[in-house]
């Protein structure tokens, strides 16, 4: 059984701090470091079970991470960043990973594909919003998204302003005007698509004008619920269907 955070919050800190590839000696220090405020090479040996020359060897290696910063004071003070920074830095290291891994194995999965443009189904929220950041994560050129505001999740949010942050071309659409000025903080370069009518679907996204994803679906739904078919390639037929529902071709910037 795994230890109780609010019982024991010590040990599970530095057992989740490690699991993030920090050292023993770094995840102690840090620990220390938080239950101390600012502190000196000897206070947090005297409390994190650190030898006094290794606290040094500890605190580089939190600053290369951004978890720690330095008072230029006599003696020398550390001070570690909130457990809210913390979190967001580790998340984002771990969302970084997770595509890189993405793209490696989908390219290393391309040669035993017997027909790139096969269309196949996918079943579940959880599922599909997977396939959806693989897209978003292997874009160079243009992102097309069509969705309402729930379909619009902090992950997806998150891989279209790294998207963006790296030349691609992001156009939404389907979103309330509340939800379109929110993002213009995150996604401060980011488009909107010329819908022709109504969209009957749930989401759509045509990425690099191949990688397509659409998915639909009934009533008052669970996320279980969601089913989408995507496609990747082209000439795409997928691709030509989600075209001519966003009016892709003739969709223009703001």
């Amino acid at each position: 059984m795994s230890p109780d955070p609010r019982a024991d919050p010590q040990t599970v800190a530095i057992a989740q701090l490690e699991s993030f590839r920090l050292s023993a000696y770094a995840a102690r220090t840090f620990v220390a470091l938080s239950t101390l405020g600012a502190a000196t090479a000897k206070e947090v040996s005297d409390v994190a079970d650190v030898p006094r020359t290794r606290v040094y060897d500890a605190v580089d290696e939190l600053r290369e991470r951004g978890l720690v910063d330095v008072r230029q004071s006599s003696p020398q003070q550390f001070v570690a960043v909130s457990a809210e920074t913390t979190c967001r830095r580790f998340e984002a290291d771990t969302n970084r990973r997770l595509s890189l891994l993405s793209i490696a194995l989908t390219e290393l999965e391309a040669d035993t594909r017997d027909d790139h443009h096969e269309i196949r189904q996918l079943n579940g929220q959880s599922a599909i919003v997977d396939r959806l950041i693989e897209f978003i994560a292997a874009a160079d050129d243009e992102i097309a998204y069509l969705a309402g505001d729930k379909q619009l999740s902090a992950p997806l949010v998150e891989q279209l302003a790294a998207a963006a942050d790296r030349g691609v071309s992001v156009r939404l659409g389907g979103l309330s005007a509340d939800r379109l000025e929110e993002l213009t903080e995150e996604i401060p370069t980011f488009g909107r698509l010329s819908t022709n009518g109504e969209s009957p679907v749930c989401r759509l996204l045509v990425v690099d004008g191949s990688n397509t994803l659409v998915s639909l679906q009934r009533g008052n739904p669970t996320p279980d619920d969601e089913r989408a078919i995507w496609s990747t390639g082209e000439p795409n037929s997928l691709r030509l269907l989600c075209s001519s529902i966003i009016g892709l071709e003739t969709a223009e910037n703001n």
